[in-house]
């Protein structure tokens, strides 16, 4: 069965990597403007409120500015399940197809944003990790703790019902491998329904 069944002649160009600057939670930017113009769209590290809401932000100007395809570059060991959700429903709601592409790494809550959307590969050596999201950490009252563990824990059902939707696995099978903390190969991923493809190097051309 073709990957595109509507367009079987068609398959994305997913970008090179872009060469980024040594390891800092931030780039220059000059980088940032310049991927940006290019319709790139960046989440590196951990996932919090704050960078789910630049990368929303980022999302919505995109999708506002035309209808061409967004590219997500992911490189995130996971985070906050909240804060993933959040880049979840702008992703759901953007006319803009996205493209995800896993660079290095993507875990826990990072597989959420992963399974939103429309097109998902990654590079060769990227890693990816079943781990169960965390919540955010929550303090008050009694009641007030006992309430976010019941909406984590809704969340938590509607990332596996997500994943379990575009893995074709039994929701049963997902919960065990994030219980387990699974880590997968990228061409074990593909194997698994988490990716369509793993990009591969582009061979040298004649002279």
């Amino acid at each position: 069965m073709p990957l595109y069944p509507h367009q079987p002649h068609h398959r994305p160009e997913w970008p090179p990597p872009p060469h980024l600057p040594p390891a800092g939670p931030g780039l220059p930017g000059w980088l940032e403007e310049r991927l940006f113009d290019q319709r790139i769209v960046m989440l590196r590290g951990h996932l919090s409120a704050e960078t789910a809401t630049g990368i929303a932000a980022a999302l919505l100007t995109l999708d506002s500015a035309g209808p061409e395809v967004v590219h997500l570059h992911v490189s995130s060991p996971g985070g906050d399940l909240s804060a993933a959700l959040s880049v979840v429903d702008v992703l759901d709601a953007l006319a803009a197809p996205v493209h995800a592409l896993v660079t290095a790494e993507a875990g826990g809550a990072a597989l959420a944003v992963l399974a939103a959307a429309d097109q998902r590969a990654a590079y060769r050596h990227a890693r990816f990790k079943l781990a169960e999201p965390r919540a955010a950490g929550v303090t008050g009252t009694a009641d007030e703790v006992a309430a976010a563990a019941g909406q984590h824990l809704r969340e938590l059902e509607e990332v596996l019902v997500r994943l379990a939707e575009i893995t074709g696995k039994p929701r049963s099978r997902i919960e065990n491998d994030l219980s387990a903390g699974r880590s997968l190969s990228a061409a074990e991923a593909l194997d698994y329904g988490l990716i369509h493809e793993v990009v591969a190097p582009k061979k040298n051309g004649p002279r």
